[in-house]
């Protein structure tokens, strides 16, 4: 797999590829009981992980007894995560190098996010990537989860460029196998915070990094 040959074509996941953000959301639970004066419970953040935000917001309400109805702990929930991307997130290691090094071979790029496009946009904004970035995609836009090849399809489509000609870029495991199975090059990434199995990820991904500067050695 050689940049700016055989891939003429980059789709970056946002959160954990090229945003250290992933605490966040193991965290935001945990973050939102400390300003209710609640100790949380051991796992919360694996508990809460796999729910949406709704979900999560009911189970908070219930599990801690909370005063608040469940609508105003999601409002609360969704004030704290806007503050986070607005103002403490920053970029993986490496990810400005990565995104300078694709746009001097040429490579097209864009971004396919399961999280609200304000708040990437903004993060990207602020820790300088989103010049490289030349459209983001989300889930909630496209109107599927990365359980379908949807996002990575509108994405290619719009670089015009064929799947075989793509490499998507995943910290997940479940997305990544989802864009393999779609006929699209892949590069699984560790994260610290992020997908639980790294040897899965790392047997489904053509290529997989512990770091963004491990990829430097592809170009």
């Amino acid at each position: 797999m050689k940049f700016g040959k055989d891939v003429k074509g980059v789709i970056l996941d946002v959160d954990g590829v090229l945003l250290d953000s992933m605490e966040i959301w193991k965290d935001l639970g945990a973050r939102y009981l400390a300003t209710r004066g609640v100790e949380p419970q051991v796992g919360l953040g694996e508990t809460l992980f796999s729910m949406s935000m709704e979900q999560g917001a009911s189970y908070l309400k219930e599990t801690y007894g909370l005063q608040s109805t469940p609508d105003e702990v999601l409002g609360d929930l969704k004030s704290m995560l806007r503050s986070f991307y607005l103002h403490e997130v920053r970029s993986k290691e490496g990810a400005t190098e990565l995104l300078i090094v694709l746009d001097k071979a040429g490579v097209k790029m864009a971004a396919a996010t399961s999280s609200p496009r304000d708040l990437i946009t903004a993060a990207l904004e602020r820790n300088g990537l989103i010049a490289y970035i030349s459209r983001i995609f989300t889930n909630a836009e496209v109107g599927s989860s990365k359980h379908s090849p949807q996002i990575y399809n509108v994405a290619a489509t719009y670089l015009e460029l064929a799947n075989r000609e793509v490499c998507v870029f995943e910290d997940s495991l479940y997305a990544l196998q989802t864009a393999v199975k779609a006929g699209y090059h892949t590069v699984g990434i560790y994260d610290k915070n992020g997908e639980a199995d790294q040897r899965g990820l790392e047997e489904s991904a053509e290529v997989y990094v512990r770091s963004l500067a491990e990829l430097m050695r592809l170009f």
